[in-house]
């Protein structure tokens, strides 16, 4: 029956495991010294599982009782059975014997229990947590320690028993246990409390929870206080109980309180490390703006030594008279509502001198939803005041060739950009598919759809390096309001006077010319259309064979979506919808079913007209089997959130829902009902979001918001409408610009090497994230040009019907003509196209693709282009050729 093995210490220094009364032969031995025995004042015994009995344990020890009583509780025995042989009575089992004078006196086991580690999250940060160490340091064996021992065994702790305080000191400094429970039942034994300040005089136990176990209160007696035990570093009291189960639950608790949160606190050493190392200032105060934190980038940049500013109110500290006047209310007010603030602000240096800095003040919301701190991260803003002071703080610190090295950084950082001279452009010679990616980067540094506002923010840089200090302080400011004012809108002009391209920019980025005769187009679909008709949704499971195979290819850019299209009986986004939103979790963050899902693509399908050329639902399925495909590329997914994929994947769906087949001037013109409800600006955009909810939020069938937090619903609602609104082409080049100079340029310096600070934003900062998501859908929106030539070449052909048609509406109404060269009459698909790839789509995917690494799609682009023009020259050839007659 005895499976539990027994440590014993032989006089002669040999250590013996006994697994039963029977079998008293060494298991292992190792030998202290080859002379007499060294004293054994106090022993230490570990098990990694806690799988074996305390020491001294043996069916026949006196203690055995107390085994058995131990056993039956637990209600299990120890793994190992009572028939194995002698020669393999270990059992697998792991124990070290050893005291502070004989550490190198150890039997060694494999354990057979496998203790699994934890995962406990803090904020972002994802932990694994080993198992729990504990250390029992008790004199001498009893009930108490039995019930400990085995409480450790049943939670699947690590264990470890010391004698001594010097057995025990030892131990913990070599094991860093997370809780420790000491005896302060017997003062003779040993001073516990003496015990613990030991302990607690050393580094690794500060996040370590020291339990007192102590003797029950007689009933004549008051209860003592635990004052005393707190003074001595004990973190609780445990008053006697030898219940495994009443040990259990302390322990259990403990880990689940102190230990998890010391865990955690542990955690933020690494996040207090990052900080140190980071070049960036940065300055946290408490809500009440006393100084809490700052790093050393910020003592470099401000020349003042942290003690000089922890526990000073901001208020204290000297400011800079350069800031205007209501700077400073305008930032707390702003940071007081709990919104971020960001800006260019001057400060003042220990040494007295000012210093350009752009600001990032970011309020961090604490307990019961009230603002705690503020982080701000500083950087300084590339002038010429600041080179000399960055000289200065270099020069003080005795750096001199780190200073010039620096200084030149800043003064040649846009010289050093990627020669795109010396890149092969685009030509008869397509570049190499793994080449492609960098010469997409080069070229973002010379965009020719640069906006004005980023020709004279570039201008003024380039005139600050060599201008005198007054002249290159006046700039800053200029710069300042150059860059908080919204003027990036750009010119809208054409290339080389086409009329191609002139009647796309008028048909897609102008409202029309409204007409004075009072003859009016109006809009007279019922955009409401009632789904009851609709069949009972399918399950993703039951997609039929056909289907199916072909969607197991939706992750493949060259998914051919016509061929969907034909399979389904033209509803294509149901099934592509049910696939693409099963792949990134949507019900599951939306909390919704299946069902509700089904029945809300259905309901956004039916919306979509089929009798449209080009604006049907598989144009909508295109887009959404787009946008997934850009989800899934490295950066793209690196810098979204799932809130934000999800209302990404939702806008694809639902960006041109009823759509007219018809542009916006067109609608403008003809005094449509929507153009009149949203004053001719962003007319179809607006109807498509507006509609969208309208369908979504009337029917609790299909509602797949309605068990979100409203708080949640409405960051998805506002990032949805974004989306859609950024498909309206009157702002493509707004966005294309604010792209380009917010993620491309900084992450061309990154690559180029350059140190420069200029750039406040990282690419996961929310305006960021907002332009990628921008970004992102107006190229899935327009990336027929950038698929397989077969479906670009269908695609070309269906926007064309759809411009064909509404410039005949436009005759037979007496309307304006907005693109006279899509008459069917007399149109060339091929100029069309390639009007619409150079003014449009070249730039904007040049620089989609340095961000997201697309060679995939520029090389199909290539290709297409390629095939346009040859398409192009063969008519234009055949049409200057003398007629054969």
């Amino acid at each position: 029956m005895g499976c539990a093995p027994s440590i014993h210490v032989s006089q002669s220094g040999v250590i013996y495991c006994r697994d039963s009364d029977e079998s008293n032969s060494p298991c292992q031995t190792t030998s202290v010294s080859q002379g007499p025995a060294a004293p054994l004042h106090g022993l230490f015994v570990q098990t990694d599982a806690a799988d074996a009995i305390p020491p001294s344990r043996a069916s026949g020890a006196p203690g055995a009782a107390r085994v058995r009583k131990a056993r039956a509780e637990l209600g299990s025995c120890s793994s190992a059975g009572s028939a194995a042989p002698a020669a393999t009575t270990c059992r697998g089992r792991r124990r070290h014997c050893c005291s502070s004078a004989e550490a190198e006196t150890q039997t060694s086991y494999t354990s057979v229990k496998q203790v699994s580690s934890a995962e406990v999250r803090i904020g972002p940060m994802r932990l694994t947590q080993d198992p729990i160490q504990v250390l029992l340091i008790f004199a001498k064996e009893d009930s108490q320690s039995d019930g400990f021992w085995w409480a450790c065994d049943r939670a699947g702790y690590k264990c470890n028993i010391s004698r001594t305080p010097e057995s025990a000191l030892e131990c913990f400094l070599d094991k860093h246990h997370e809780i420790i429970v000491i005896d302060h039942r017997h003062t003779r034994n040993f001073d516990a409390e003496a015990v613990c300040r030991s302990i607690r005089a050393t580094n690794p136990s500060e996040h370590t929870v020291i339990l007192a176990v102590v003797s029950q209160a007689s009933g004549d007696h008051e209860e003592a206080s635990v004052l005393p035990l707190l003074h001595a570093g004990f973190n609780r009291r445990y008053m006697e109980n030898s219940s495994i189960i009443a040990c259990y639950n302390e322990l259990i608790q403990i880990e689940h309180g102190e230990v998890r949160s010391q865990f955690k606190l542990r955690a933020c050493n690494s996040v207090f490390t990052a900080l140190d190392h980071c070049h960036e200032a940065i300055e946290i105060t408490s809500d009440d703006h006393v100084i809490q934190y700052v790093n050393p980038a910020f003592e470099r940049m401000m020349g003042y030594h942290k003690g000089e500013l922890l526990g000073k109110e901001l208020a204290e500290l000297p400011k800079s008279d350069k800031n205007r006047a209501d700077l400073l209310d305008t930032i707390n007010t702003c940071i007081k509502k709990g919104k971020e603030w960001q800006g260019v602000y001057y400060a003042r240096r220990k040494s007295g001198d000012s210093i350009q800095q752009h600001v990032k003040i970011t309020p961090v919301i604490g307990q019961g939803g009230k603002i705690r701190h503020f982080v701000s991260l500083k950087k300084l803003c590339c002038t010429a005041d600041n080179n000399k002071q960055i000289h200065k703080i270099h020069r003080d610190s005795g750096d001199n060739s780190q200073t010039e090295s620096h200084s030149f950084r800043y003064k040649n950082r846009r010289k050093e950009s990627i020669d795109v001279k010396s890149i092969s452009s685009r030509g008869s010679d397509a570049p190499s598919l793994q080449n492609r990616r960098y010469p997409s980067m080069a070229r973002i540094h010379s965009m020719t759809i640069e906006a004005p506002i980023t020709k004279v923010i570039n201008i003024i840089n380039a005139a600050q390096e060599n201008s005198p200090v007054t002249v290159a302080e006046a700039l800053d400011r200029v710069l300042e309001i150059l860059r908080t004012t919204e003027l990036y809108s750009p010119q809208l002009g054409t290339k080389d006077e086409d009329p191609h391209t002139s009647d796309l920019v008028g048909g897609l980025m102008t409202d029309g010319l409204r007409r004075l005769s009072g003859n009016e187009y109006v809009f007279t679909k019922n955009v409401h259309q009632s789904h009851s008709h609709l069949a009972m949704p399918i399950t993703i499971n039951d997609v039929p064979p056909s289907i199916a195979q072909l969607l197991d290819n939706e992750e493949s850019w060259d998914f051919n979506i016509f061929e969907l299209e034909s399979v389904t009986h033209k509803r294509p986004l149901v099934y592509l919808g049910l696939k693409v939103f099963s792949r990134f979790g949507v019900c599951e963050f939306l909390n919704c079913s299946e069902t509700t899902l089904r029945a809300w693509l259905q309901v956004i399908e039916a919306n979509y007209h089929s009798s449209n050329a080009y604006h049907n639902s598989t144009h909508a399925a295109d887009v959404l089997h787009a946008t997934a495909f850009f989800l899934g590329k490295e950066r793209v997914k690196g810098s979204l959130d799932q809130l934000d994929e999800v209302a990404a994947l939702i806008a694809a769906t639902v960006h041109d829902v009823d759509h007219p087949g018809r542009t916006n001037s067109f609608l403008c013109n003809a005094g449509s009902e929507l153009a009149v409800l949203y004053n001719d600006t962003a007319v179809l955009e607006s109807h498509h979001t507006a509609l969208a909810f309208q369908l979504t939020v009337k029917d609790s069938k299909c509602n797949i918001f309605k068990n979100i937090d409203r708080n949640h619903y409405r960051t998805l609602r506002q990032a949805i409408i974004d989306m859609v609104l950024a498909t309206e082409m009157t702002k493509h080049f707004e966005h294309v610009n604010k792209f380009v100079n917010s993620i491309n340029k900084p992450m061309a310096s990154e690559t180029e090497g350059s140190d420069c600070e200029c750039n406040p934003i990282g690419k996961n900062f929310p305006e960021n994230q907002m332009l990628i998501k921008r970004m992102m859908i107006k190229c899935a929106d327009v990336a027929n040009p950038c698929r397989p030539l077969d479906l670009c070449i269908e695609w070309a052909g269906r926007i064309s019907e759809e411009y064909f048609a509404q410039t005949d509406e436009e005759k037979r109404q007496g309307l304006p003509v907005v693109m006279p060269v899509f008459d069917r009459n007399s149109c060339s698909i091929p100029k069309s196209q390639i009007s619409f790839i150079d003014y449009f789509i070249t730039d904007m995917f040049d620089a989609w693709d340095a961000f997201a690494h697309l060679p995939a799609l520029m090389q199909h682009l290539a290709d297409n282009y390629k095939h346009w023009k040859t398409l192009d020259d063969l008519k234009c050839k055949s049409l200057r050729l003398p007629s054969d007659n």
